[in-house]
């Protein structure tokens, strides 16, 4: 049983630094893409076929980011990359309110006096189960005690009540 380590290949990059960040940069942006505005938000939960689509298009996309990149330095590249692209992100969308509106979907609002917007809950896929099991987890019975409701740009619902 051969038991050598070979130090180099396992810590010296094995592919262009360009190339890896190029590769990293180019993932990123299309995933982001896809995330923002073609996967639907939930409403309010990370459902069981949610995060099997993540882990399924994190291995998707391992191979178009790393490339046959195989050393430890590689990965922490691509990884310092990508944590770099979704930090810049943050940070325009905070200083940048027309960036913001394109990185951050806006609350949508579902209810509004007592009536559903069936046009805005189409839209974002939310059934009518969905919508009454919020008002209730609110301790509200009834749709007539919601003033408005909305399902916010992370997912979660907020639910003003009537006085």
């Amino acid at each position: 049983m051969d038991l050598s380590f070979d130090w180099r290949e396992a810590l010296l990059l094995t592919l262009s630094p360009l190339e890896i960040i190029v590769r990293g940069t180019l993932m990123y942006w299309v995933l982001f893409l896809l995330f923002r505005f073609v996967v639907r938000r939930d409403i309010g939960s990370l459902g069981i076929a949610d995060l099997l689509l993540v882990v399924i298009v994190a291995d998707a996309a391992q191979n178009g980011m790393a490339g046959n990149g195989e050393s430890v330095a590689d990965a922490v590249l691509l990884v310092v990359t990508l944590i770099a692209w979704n930090r810049l992100i943050d940070l325009l969308a905070y200083h940048s309110p027309a960036f913001q509106r394109f990185a951050e979907p806006r609350k949508v609002l579902l209810v509004r006096n007592g009536t559903k917007l069936r046009e805005n809950m189409r839209r974002e896929s939310i059934t009518d189960e969905e919508l009454e099991a919020k008002y209730r987890q609110e301790g509200l019975e009834s749709i007539d005690e919601v003033k408005a409701l909305y399902l916010e740009a992370d997912g979660k619902v907020s639910v003003v009540k009537k006085k």
